[in-house]
């Protein structure tokens, strides 16, 4: 995939449309789902994935054949989005929409494969304090948390799209696991385990 999208960058830097419009129809599905995960709006999700495809045409010539092109326009998407949300912050002091909280669809696709107590993700309750305390959470705090249990990437690849080194990418999901287990801890006790493998991670990341 990676080396199918190679050409298809070296196709659209000497001006062929088609292997551009090739490279959205592969990533913006992706883009739109992590812009949708950190925003909770669909339509500021896809005001993102058109900025977010429009400065990759406009920076084609700064994008390292050698690199990842998926992790290329992650890190496009992800500053295209925390601008979005700084913007959103000064306008409405940082308020989560109600509308916004009430949707269901944000964490159906959270991976599960352990079995969750009382299936956690299903309660409204939980899906509202999901969404305030990612609300809550730094820049970076949130982008790590979303890429890593979400989206399901490695810390690596965290690091490399938040331009940041490994350990530190490493903290910033370490304390939005903190906060947000803290935040779903009264709905279901202190062995309230909300993400599988987050005690093994925080043991990692110490």
């Amino acid at each position: 995939m990676e080396g199918n999208d190679a050409a298809a960058v070296l196709q659209a830097r000497a001006g062929d449309a088609d292997a551009f419009r090739v490279l959205v129809e592969r990533h913006s599905h992706k883009v739109f789902r992590l812009a949708y995960r950190m925003t909770s709006n669909e339509q500021d999700a896809e005001d993102v994935v058109q900025e977010t495809f429009l400065l990759a045409y406009r920076r084609l010539d700064q994008f390292e054949s050698r690199s990842s092109f998926g992790t290329w326009i992650h890190r496009i998407a992800v500053n295209c989005t925390l601008d979005l949300m700084r913007a959103r912050r000064r306008h409405n002091d940082d308020r989560v929409r109600e509308d916004d909280m009430e949707r269901p669809d944000l964490l159906e696709s959270l991976p599960a494969p352990d079995p969750l107590p009382d299936r956690l993700v299903l309660s409204a309750e939980a899906r509202r304090r999901v969404q305030y305390t990612l609300s809550r959470l730094s820049a970076t705090e949130r982008t790590a948390f979303v890429l890593r249990h979400f989206e399901g990437a490695p810390i690596e690849e965290i690091a490399k799209i938040l331009g940041v080194r490994v350990n530190a990418a490493k903290n910033g999901v370490f304390r939005a696991v903190k906060k947000m287990r803290q935040a779903l801890e009264p709905l279901v006790g202190s062995n309230v385990q909300a993400w599988p493998g987050v005690e093994r991670q925080e043991q990692g990341m110490k």
